[in-house]
């Protein structure tokens, strides 16, 4: 905010600018007459000046070219005055027309008016950037000097460098622009050299750069984190611009500069989805999404939105996400009808009751209990919510004769190592003997894919508040691995898979390279501007009950098939029997009213034979096994 006392006054704009005008007359009748003062009539000089001052005045006052605050003069201020000074000049070359005894001798001759428009604007302009750079100097002289770097040299660089340059907190020295476009290399924006990213290195080592802006939205992922990782190595801070959607009139202030958060750095190139398949398939339809409060359920309700269904049903047992999922969805107005639904997916009268009374036509079976050491401690709650309750929503697809039900696993389904990767599986291994009935029309499809970043309960956000609280970051294995993907870009495979699924797959989605969760850690703590273990202490846990060091996609007898989408393999598995697997259940429902949890997962073991527990107490259960069988 500027305060009023150190503006100059309009009228001392208004007055500088009129002697700016006199000066700038005088100068083009010396130059007409050659600066030669015995040709020049002072007279008549005098009265030119009277009326020229008088017309210009007029014309700045109303297109007010005073109104600026001079330190801050721009490109838009240059053109006011350009206005102004040609409008002036052409009401004196009508006047030096008109057949006047009082103006026919004054010196109003094209030639004047010609120097006088050039002079006039060039003296306005000279004065108002001198007295801008002035303030500029003034004003860095008491400041802390930052060598910065841009990286991006289209229109979002150009914009960060103007913000940069108008920073009122530091004197910000833009040494260089970086751009992958060889087009543009050693050429030159707005007073700086463009690099190409191979030079950043000897840039940084010629100068003592304190921070590097990332001003690009199309820069690949690869590069970001190139980028990211060389600025970390060499104790160079990163920033970013906002999205363009929080811009104001195309640019941005100094303060909405973010540093990189670590999903930024774990994102892969964008994904090529089907729009007109999924739209196709979701326009006009009735749509439950079960979990639809959950991460996973709520962005598969936002991306629903685009392809304007009739209706999407908002099932949860949980009423205070699902209320905020509502205000959410109220707030952005969509044409969409939204019906919160709260229930479980484990009582079947509720369920029969919403099915009843909406009767979907397309069903995103998102609700599960996904925590591995709580449903290790909790096994009946896990096969409850994720096996039974699946069988609930399933069996009631098939019933309301459904279209589609899609269901959202689990990589850790795949060789379990903990009750709720096996409770999961179960979850799967129902679906697919019901796409394997042809007593009725539903097609069931399973997706199968890592953890979220951002997710509830996701390791990023319990690193986060462990850094926000200064530490310790703990760990629980130093080489523990696990893959990640943005929820956005696991909704969107998700809906994908949906739309081209037959029936009866399990759908694996490329999860990219996983990621040592330790370089994970110490790159978020660099991130927020500390040092590992200096700064942040990284403690290590020991692996939790059923976890395992590194998690897979597929299990050891499986192999996959490939889709037409690059990012999505249908994986290929055991056939299963709809009849041995109702009995399957029907046992696991026996046991659950029983209330013994060891007897439960010794069921489970049974039916997901490669069910073999991990840092668990069930893993008596895998010895007895080994025994029985020798």
């Amino acid at each position: 905010m500027i305060k009023t006392s150190s503006v100059l006054p309009r009228s001392i704009i208004f007055l500088v600018d009129m002697i700016c005008i006199v000066f700038a007359l005088w100068w083009a009748i010396m130059v007409r007459f050659n600066f030669d003062n015995d040709l020049i009539n002072l007279h008549i000089a005098f009265r030119t000046i009277t009326l020229v001052s008088l017309i210009f005045g007029l014309v700045f006052l109303s297109i007010k070219t005073y109104a600026g605050i001079v330190r801050y003069t721009s490109s838009k201020d240059a053109f006011r005055i350009a206005i102004a000074v040609i409008a002036s000049c052409l009401i004196l070359a009508l006047i030096g027309k008109m057949a006047i005894p009082t103006v026919s001798n004054l010196y109003l001759q094209f030639s004047i008016l010609i120097l006088l428009s050039t002079f006039s604007f060039v003296f306005l302009m000279t004065y108002r950037v001198g007295v801008k750079y002035l303030f500029s100097h003034l004003r860095n002289v008491r400041m802390i000097k930052k060598n910065v770097i841009i990286y991006g040299a289209a229109e979002a660089g150009m914009v960060t460098k103007r913000v940069l340059d108008k920073d009122g907190n530091n004197y910000v020295n833009v040494v260089a622009f970086i751009d992958d476009n060889v087009k543009k290399h050693n050429r030159v924006l707005d007073g700086i050299t463009i690099y190409p990213f191979s030079q950043l290195p000897l840039l940084v080592s010629e100068n003592v750069i304190d921070e590097i802006v990332i001003a690009s939205f199309s820069i690949p992922a690869f590069r970001k984190n190139e980028l990211v990782d060389f600025s970390l190595n060499n104790n160079v801070k990163v920033l970013t611009v906002p999205v363009f959607k929080n811009w104001n009139e195309g640019s941005f202030s100094s303060k909405q500069l973010r540093t990189i958060n670590i999903e930024e750095l774990l994102e892969r190139e964008a994904i090529i989805i089907n729009n007109i398949q999924i739209r196709n398939q979701i326009k006009g339809k009735r749509i439950l999404v079960t979990g639809a409060a959950g991460s996973i359920g709520s962005e598969i309700v936002r991306q629903l939105l685009c392809h304007n269904p009739e209706l999407i049903v908002l099932c949860d047992c949980a009423e205070t996400p699902l209320h905020h999922l509502l205000l959410e969805l109220e707030e952005g107005k969509t044409n969409t009808n939204c019906l919160p639904f709260l229930a479980s997916v484990t009582s079947e009268p509720r369920m029969k009751e919403l099915f009843e009374e909406y009767k979907p036509q397309i069903v995103y079976h998102a609700a599960a209990y996904k925590h591995v050491p709580m449903m290790e401690l909790f096994p009946t709650e896990a096969v409850k919510n994720n096996s039974i309750g699946t069988r609930v929503v399933a069996d009631l697809s098939v019933s309301y004769n459904v279209e589609r039900f899609v269901m959202v696993s689990t990589d850790k389904a795949v060789n379990p190592t903990n009750v709720m990767g096996a409770s999961k599986r179960l979850a799967e291994i129902y679906v697919q003997g019901l796409a394997k009935s042809a007593t009725h029309s539903t097609r069931f499809i399973t997706t199968r894919f890592g953890n979220v970043l951002g997710s509830n309960g996701s390791v990023i956000n319990l690193f986060k508040e462990q850094i926000e609280r200064g530490g310790p970051v703990t760990v629980t294995h130093p080489n523990i691995t696990r893959y990640f993907m943005t929820i956005p870009e696991a909704c969107q495979l998700v809906m994908e898979a949906g739309a081209m699924g037959n029936g009866g797959e399990i759908f694996v989605f490329d999860m990219g390279q996983s990621v040592r969760i330790l370089d994970l850690a110490k790159k978020m703590i660099r991130l927020y501007g500390f040092i590992p273990n200096i700064d942040i202490q990284i403690h290590y846990t020991g692996l939790r009950p059923g976890e395992k060091l590194y998690e897979e996609l597929l299990n050891d007898g499986e192999n996959t098939s490939h889709t037409y989408h690059e990012k999505i393999l249908i994986a290929k598995v055991r056939d299963v029997s709809l009849d041995s697997v109702i009995s399957s259940f029907n046992q696991l429902e026996l046991i659950l009213a029983g209330d013994d949890e060891m007897l439960l997962v010794s069921k489970m073991k049974e039916l997901v034979p490669e069910f073999l527990s991990k840092n668990s107490e069930y893993e008596k259960l895998d010895h007895a096994k080994v025994i029985a069988i020798n």
